[in-house]
């Protein structure tokens, strides 16, 4: 491979790790009875549009079906892609529910 195809190929694994990571996120939104769209909203109220998001959260199932995300596995994947600000807000829902 040539250097350019190497850039190219590395930036593709990126960003399909970094569609993984969303759609962990909204998969575990939806088992913790949580709309996806409103906790990323308290992250990041100024962004208008998050197209990632929008498709990960057509390819949710119903938390019946899902396999369960423990919520160290979903901080660690946010905190793997820098990810501080929903980690937070992840953290601060984690908390508001009973035990």
């Amino acid at each position: 491979m040539q250097r350019k195809e190497i850039e190219q190929q590395i930036i593709e694994n990126y960003q399909q790790d970094e569609h993984m990571m969303v759609l962990v996120f909204a998969q575990w939104c939806v088992n913790n009875d949580l709309d996806p769209k409103e906790v990323y909203k308290k992250a990041y109220p100024n962004q208008k549009k998050n197209d990632a998001l929008e498709q990960a959260i057509n390819l949710t199932v119903s938390k019946e079906e899902a396999g369960d995300i423990p919520n160290e596995t979903l901080l660690g994947v946010l905190s793997l892609f820098g990810n501080d600000d929903l980690a937070f807000v992840v953290t601060e829902e984690i908390s508001r529910k009973p035990k």
